[in-house]
């Protein structure tokens, strides 16, 4: 059924992919069980709103350009769900210089990646003078993927005019993706804030890619571009090629991990519009279900198996660093309110995790919590019992008691069980990926080094400024690098279904593990 030995021996890899599309119709393929040529789609120039911006982001299907294609390798891959991860995702990736026809292929088996599809180019210009950096243009690639089939995994290469990933001596670069399950199955996922560019979070990295997982959270303060991370024109030391090393540091695990970020405060830049996100909408490409892409690209929602997962921007409701505070006008907050409203009315979603930048609850010495979030959205987590509440923003590990209306209804011992139906919310800060550490007031008590700690002196940032406060809600804390990784196991209807989270350290140690637990629809 492949290509004849004698024409296979005058043609190239390529060439033999283009002579396997034409020969087999759709409908051989499909009683084959191979990818057909519907079961793939998308890629194209996808229509959407330019940054308008001092630095504009320009979007188009190809570009001209004078460097042979063949001295120019992708870089930078990484993968994101579309708006349902069963049959949608978008690969996207940069390349140095301009390329003529850049493109993905697209199949079942690495041998036969029969499905080229053109990508969408954004380019980001940075002109001398802005930041660190002298002029400077940044080329970035998407491919949105449609109509996959659900639990499927698919085989991938990008490419341009000149480098073609089918060519046998560039079989190597080619990537893999896994769509979600059609139905309810185990799975696991992984989460951390604040990596930014460095060994510690290569080192994250690496044991991420170990746990497998079917997707992973960064809840914000993603490269560090803007080392200031005000969210100012006036913020000093920003360097927009400090994004080409992260995401070629996060490309081993991104390249076939959807890696699904939230915009914290270091990622408003704001030489580019709107709201200093239209260099973040030139490097990703996220679902399109928010309330307000343009203006908060940041905010969507998605659901894998039982569990539905939100993303949030805080810098819209952030009182200690106010830059783009109030840009929703109020609609993240109604949105939110509506997507928790219909989570918790599906008959296939249990589990609810939302993560976002800006802390809720925590002590740390830096950035403590966010009255703004307090205040416009934990009394919507505790109306529609969210399981857990991922953040960032804080260069360590911490973990809450179950708390609702400001007070500990639970203690929660490493090892135990919050059953949120009836006691309340979860908070974990993950913010230790790679970035510097900052530091608690209160000692470490964490897995195997327990120190309790039932009173520890922090504040909260409110519209008024810090103000102090004496809690007792912090459970665990970690000061050194670290991430999550939640399991997630589904069960039949009236039984217990459980989310089992845990604090993994650089080191590959558990440092602290518990169970939330619900009625399984």
């Amino acid at each position: 059924m492949g290509v004849p030995e004698k024409l296979a021996a005058r043609m190239s890899m390529a060439e033999q992919h283009d002579y396997l599309r034409a020969r087999f119709s759709r409908r051989t393929m499909i009683r084959g069980g191979a990818v057909t040529l519907g079961a793939v789609a998308g890629g194209a120039f996808v229509p959407g709103a330019t940054a308008q911006a001092a630095v504009p982001t320009q979007r188009g299907s190809s570009s001209a350009e004078s460097v042979d294609g063949a001295l120019v390798a992708p870089f930078g891959r990484h993968l994101a769900w579309g708006n349902d991860p069963r049959t949608e995702i978008t690969v996207s990736w940069q390349v140095p210089v301009a390329v003529k026809k850049p493109f993905i292929r697209v199949g079942a088996h690495p041998w036969d990646l029969s499905r080229k599809i053109e990508a969408e180019v954004r380019t980001l210009h940075t002109p001398a003078g802005v930041g660190a950096g002298g002029d400077h243009t940044q080329y970035y690639l998407h491919a949105q993927l449609t109509h996959l089939r659900p639990g499927r995994t698919y085989y991938y290469g990008v490419g341009h005019q000149g480098f073609d990933p089918a060519e046998p001596h560039l079989l190597g670069t080619l990537g893999t993706f896994t769509t979600a399950p059609a139905h309810k199955a185990p799975f696991t996922f992984t989460a951390f804030g604040d990596e930014g560019v460095g060994y510690h979070g290569l080192a994250n990295n690496a044991l991420i890619l170990g746990q497998n997982p079917a997707f992973h959270l960064h809840a914000g303060d993603i490269a560090y571009g803007d080392p200031a991370g005000q969210g100012k024109t006036t913020d000093t030391g920003f360097d927009s090629r400090t994004w080409d090393q992260f995401l070629h540091q996060t490309e081993s695990v991104a390249k076939q991990v959807p890696w699904m970020p939230s915009y914290g405060n270091h990622d408003m830049e704001a030489w580019y519009s709107p709201n200093g996100y239209g260099g973040e909408d030139a490097r990703w490409t996220l679902p399109d279900n928010g309330p307000d892409r343009e203006n908060l690209p940041g905010v969507y929602s998605f659901s894998y198996g039982n569990t539905a997962v939100i993303s949030l921007d805080a810098n819209d409701v952030s009182f200690e660093i106010p830059a783009n505070l109030g840009i929703s006008g109020g609609t993240q907050t109604k949105w939110l309110e509506t997507q928790l409203k219909r989570y918790r009315a599906s008959k296939d979603i249990d589990f609810i995790v939302v993560f976002f930048h800006h802390c809720a609850y925590c002590t740390s010495v830096a950035h403590a919590s966010e009255g703004g979030v307090r205040q416009e959205w934990v009394p919507l987590f505790e109306k529609y019992t969210v399981d857990l509440v991922i953040n960032g923003h804080n260069h360590q590990y911490e973990r809450t008691d179950v708390i609702k209306g400001d007070k500990v209804t639970k203690k929660l011992p490493i090892g135990g069980t919050a059953y949120p139906e009836t006691e309340g919310v979860v908070y974990v800060t993950a913010g230790a990926a790679g970035h510097s550490l900052y530091a608690f007031t209160a000692p470490d008590s964490y897995e195997g080094h327990e120190h309790e700690t039932d009173s520890v002196a922090s504040f909260v940032n409110t519209r008024d400024g810090k103000v102090n406060e004496t809690v007792g809600w912090s459970r665990v804390r970690y000061l050194d690098y670290s991430f999550l990784r939640v399991d997630v196991t589904p069960a039949p209807r009236g039984r217990q279904t459980t989310l089992t989270v845990s604090g993994i350290a650089e080191t590959g140690n558990r440092i602290d593990h518990f169970t939330v637990s619900r009625r399984a629809k």
